[in-house]
């Protein structure tokens, strides 16, 4: 079974979010859009939506995360779900129990879906294989293989400020190998068929596979970011690293470090973006982050109302059809 298949049900509807990979560009484009009509629940008195009221959403980070499991959790409080966050630290699986006998634990209590944060690459596939037909899956990243909410989100900001993807240019600078967010932008871009895409790195961070990722590779940033419409910088992966791949963090800053002078190379609409957290001095300077070109914190809002549009794809629909309820 293709990845794409797993992660629809029988009627081609969003049943897990596990990967970009394989999904088509109709169905990024329908995330895209029903993230636009979750955008105002924020500014409303009231900052909820029926949507997944009497659902059981469990976050399962078996890495630590701030910004992405608590967006995770306003996304699901936002529909109206309740949430079980899972101490892993003193959960049963810090005492030997297996992440099988943790899921059907969960399972026995009801849970109807599990965004799911690891270390291991394939760990969501894993669970959303041996998960209950009723549940489902929200992959929150997993190791170096998949962070597709990010990558989403960091498509609507650009779909935000840009428009129409097949007039881009976008630039992606920094640890490209060990990155699980670069591998989710590059497949959402090229889904979303962006005009140029371009890598940029030091040859120990660019993947053996770079050209399949339908990218041109730069081993100069102010060469890579010129006439650039838009540059994501991604944070070192120093956790993920092994052996001396980088002389130095402060010789990292001084070949890839986004300054305000090698951003003037791109456009001057250019826009920066960050997955975060930001190693400041070591990606960007902070004139650049702070910058009127950023659009860092942007991205921080955008992930709640992508999160709700995702959850709600997944098991929202079933809600709407048995209520009868409609809009946002």
């Amino acid at each position: 079974m293709s990845r794409a298949n797993v992660q629809l049900d029988a009627q081609g509807n969003l049943k897990h979010f596990l990967t970009i990979d394989g999904l088509s560009r109709e169905l990024l484009t329908e995330i895209l859009d029903q993230t636009e009509g979750f955008l105002g629940v924020a500014e409303q008195a009231v900052k909820k939506v029926p949507l997944c009221r009497g659902k059981i959403v469990a976050n399962l980070f078996f890495e630590t995360s701030t910004r992405t499991r608590t967006t995770f959790e306003l996304a699901a409080k936002r529909l109206s779900a309740d949430v079980l966050n899972l101490n892993i630290d003193t959960s049963a699986t810090a005492k030997g129990e297996t992440l099988l006998d943790t899921l059907r634990n969960l399972e026995a209590m009801h849970v109807d879906m599990f965004v799911v944060r690891h270390a291991a690459s394939g760990a969501a596939h894993f669970i959303a294989e041996h998960a209950n037909p009723h549940v489902s899956l929200i992959n929150a990243g997993d190791g170096r293989h998949s962070h597709p909410t990010q990558g989403m989100l960091d498509m609507f900001t650009i779909r935000q400020h840009k428009g129409n993807f097949a007039d881009l240019c976008v630039a992606v600078v920094g640890d490209i190998l060990h990155s699980r967010v670069a591998r989710s932008q590059l497949l959402a871009l090229k889904t979303l068929g962006t005009g140029e895409i371009r890598i940029i790195a030091p040859r120990t961070l660019i993947p053996a596979q770079a050209q399949a990722l339908g990218a041109r590779v730069f081993y100069d940033l102010r060469e890579g970011v010129r006439d650039a419409d838009v540059i994501i910088m991604l944070r070192l992966q120093r956790e993920r690293m092994q052996g001396g791949m980088l002389p130095s963090e402060h010789e990292y800053f001084q070949l890839f470090g986004l300054t305000e002078d090698r951003l003037s190379t791109a456009k001057p609409n250019a826009i920066v973006m960050h997955p975060g957290p930001i190693n400041r001095g070591v990606e960007m300077d902070s004139q650049v982050a702070d910058g009127p070109r950023s659009v860092i914190l942007e991205q921080v809002s955008n992930g709640i109302a992508v999160r709700m549009a995702v959850m709600s794809m997944c098991i929202g629909t079933q809600n709407l059809q048995g209520q009868g309820e409609t809009g946002v």
